[in-house]
Formats: C-alpha cells, sequence, structure tokens
C-alpha cells in the first residue's frame, strides 16, 4: 500500500494543500519557458551540414521544410550499432503521434542519428515509426552538437555543457532546437541528459499515480514479454 487511507474530507483537505505546490511548479515552468523564448540567446550556424534520407542529401536549412522552427531529436544509433538505443526508442514512442499539430505551429520535428542511413530505415521498420529520420553520417553534425564523443578526438570530451568524468566513445541522446531568418538559421537550445525528461509523456503520467515510475528497465516496445490469460 503505498500511501495511508483517509477519509474524503481528509483527502480533499491534503488535495488542496498539495494544489497549491502544483501551481507553484506550474508557474516555475511557465517562467522557465517565457525566459527561453524571451530572454535567452542564440547563435547562428555558420557550419555547413549534410543528411541523408532515403530521398537524397539535404542541408540543415532543408530539414525545416519550409518552417520556421527545428526541433532535432538526436536519436543514439551509431554507424556500428545492431540496434537504436533502448531509452531513445523508449522517448520516440512518446513523441507526438502525429506531427500535424507542431506542423500548424510553424515547427518540424525530425530524428537525426550517425549510423548509415539503410541501417535507420531498417530499425525505424522494426519500430513502426513515421518520423522524419535522417543519417548525419560523414557529418559533423552529432559532434558539434555533443552527440557523438570520442576522448581521442575531444580531450576532456563534453556532455550536457561539463567534461565527462570518464572516458566514453560511442552516441549520447539529445534535443537541438533551431530557428530560420530569412536564409540564417540559428542554434536556439539543447537539452541533454534529465533534460529530456519533460517530453517523457509516460513518466509524467506514472508521476501522477501512487506507485509512480516504479524504476522500471524500460525496453523497445517489441521486446516486452506478452501476457497470456
Amino acid at each position: 500500500m503505498p500511501g495511508k487511507v483517509v477519509s474524503r474530507e481528509e483527502w480533499l483537505t491534503a488535495r488542496k494543500e498539495l494544489l497549491v505546490k502544483e501551481k507553484a511548479a506550474v508557474r516555475a515552468q511557465e517562467a522557465f519557458n517565457a525566459q527561453l523564448r524571451n530572454d535567452f540567446p542564440m547563435v547562428k550556424v555558420e557550419k555547413e551540414y549534410t543528411f541523408e534520407d532515403l530521398k537524397g542529401k539535404y542541408t540543415l536549412a532543408d530539414l525545416f521544410q519550409g518552417r520556421k522552427q527545428l526541433i532535432v531529436y538526436h536519436f543514439m544509433l551509431g554507424p556500428d550499432d545492431e540496434a537504436g538505443c533502448s531509452g531513445c526508442s523508449f522517448l520516440a514512442d512518446n513523441l507526438p503521434s502525429t506531427l500535424t499539430h507542431l506542423n500548424a505551429a510553424n515547427t518540424t520535428l525530425v530524428l537525426v542519428s550517425r549510423a548509415p542511413i539503410a541501417k535507420i530505415e531498417q530499425y525505424k521498420k522494426r519500430m513502426g515509426w513515421e518520423f522524419p529520420w535522417y543519417s548525419s553520417f560523414g557529418s559533423e553534425f552529432n559532434w558539434d552538437f555533443q552527440v557523438s564523443i570520442d576522448e581521442a578526438v575531444s580531450s576532456p570530451a563534453t556532455y550536457n555543457y561539463k567534461p565527462m568524468e570518464k572516458p566514453y566513445k560511442g552516441e549520447l541522446p539529445g534535443l537541438s532546437v533551431f530557428y530560420k531568418e530569412g536564409e540564417d538559421l540559428f542554434h536556439t537550445y539543447s537539452t541533454y541528459a534529465r533534460g529530456l525528461d519533460g517530453i517523457l509523456v509516460t513518466h509524467q503520467l506514472l508521476d501522477m499515480t501512487p506507485i509512480g515510475r516504479q524504476h522500471i528497465d524500460w525496453k523497445r516496445h517489441d521486446e516486452y514479454e506478452t501476457e497470456t490469460k
């Protein structure tokens, strides 16, 4: 039993007290969002990057698909990986089932990985996803946005805005946001590690339940054992 059992009146009193903290948390999040929109600086993207899907090659500007904003999820799938990261796969399952609403808000969402496009398409088909997903293989994009790490190339390696404590080589998760004004592209925001938690809808829903997240070792959705009745 995760909590004590009380009368409806006691529950209502406790809920009203918790509501005060809940509203304070919402206001704090709103203040953070406002600072990110209105006060946080951006930097012009000067370097050229190349991406690829089955239809051809693209620049970073092309990934906007004619819209003002671009959100890139850096999915952990490297050239030597046999399958996508289970954590990134869990996150991808939490992304909107339709991108229509984002597109209506002048925003494009894509996934980018360093694996060759054939490997990306193979895993994308396995997972049943329809997200636009591009390969950055041969480009410095992943290195520049600190989601591909190699201590031999950059020492000490940096992730989540600080030097890594242990040597590491491979892919790491992240999310980056870009803005387009005329022909100019700007990097406005990137977040990594626990900063990605806010887009995990499964976590947000479980946080409202009595037993919470339960520290489950999330798997790819086709790897859970199917219970039969």
